[in-house]
């Protein structure tokens, strides 16, 4: 069966060779693509190697008149969740790449979903690399009880904790929270210096140039360390596999799930 896909954010770094990869498949079919700066150009010119006669829309809401199996949202933390749930209440399944969203954002979603019986993907990170230090490091916290998290990001990238650390942290609160000996809220200095609670774990966001995307965790126990760190360069192709699983899968569930971890088998 072949799925109809829609990618807002086809200008993107990501959006760009996602459209490619999704029009060089055989089951995929792209239909819609959204870009607001690209709005009314074909969307050859926008991405190479996709269709010449699909035109770039200015809307999630324009671009889903056509007929739409899956929505995949690259675009901003401001719109993404208004992207989401425009998709949803068509009846249109989504996959979110889009970093930036709260819990309470995807409490919203979560509940959207079941009321309308479709599915979503949301993931802080589709690389596979990223996807297996969120499964590692929630296997860690089973037998070490204390972790932090450190967030690596480019000095221009306005959200913190990106979407990937945010992914980690909520995983790793399936386990529990990380045990603190002296409690934060005590410090003696700026209680900033120890970073974000997020979800029961410490995070500590770093912006500075030369960075793309990484995360570390690492996980403290008496005279012993474990350091589990993902790192991605500055090109997209890590995303893009990831992505076209999540859309395959998709279709195949009811409600939320975060995180690509538990589709991956």
């Amino acid at each position: 069966m072949t799925l109809n896909v829609c990618v807002a954010g086809a200008s993107g770094w990501v959006g760009k060779p996602l459209c490619k990869a999704i029009a060089a498949t055989g089951d995929l079919k792209l239909v819609g693509a959204v870009a607001r700066s690209a709005a009314g150009l074909q969307l050859s010119d926008v991405s190479e190697g996709t269709n010449p006669n699909l035109v770039v829309s200015g809307s999630v809401r324009e671009a889903l008149e056509a007929k739409t199996d899956v929505l995949v949202e690259f675009t901003q933390p401001a719109a993404a969740k208004e992207h989401v749930l425009t998709a949803i209440n068509r009846g249109v399944h989504v996959v979110i790449g889009t970093s930036g969203l709260t819990d309470s954002d995807f409490s919203e979603i979560e509940r959207a979903a079941a009321e309308h019986n479709v599915g979503v993907i949301a993931a802080g990170n589709f690389a596979i690399t990223a996807v297996l230090l969120e499964r590692f490091a929630r296997e860690a916290a089973k037998h070490i009880p204390s972790w932090e998290v450190i967030d690596y990001a480019k000095d221009t990238k306005p959200d913190a904790p990106s979407g990937t650390a945010r992914e980690v942290a909520f995983h790793l609160a399936q386990v529990g929270s990380s045990e603190v000996s002296y409690p934060v809220d005590q410090t003696i200095g700026p209680k900033e210096s120890r970073g974000a609670n997020l979800n029961g774990s410490q995070i500590h966001s770093i912006r500075l140039p030369s960075y793309v995307i990484a995360v570390e965790v690492i996980f403290g126990g008496e005279d012993e360390r474990l350091t589990i760190r993902h790192d991605a360069g500055v090109g997209a192709a890590p995303y893009i596999q990831g992505t076209l699983l999540a859309i395959r899968k998709v279709p195949s569930i009811s409600g939320l799930v975060r995180g690509l971890a538990n589709v991956l088998e």
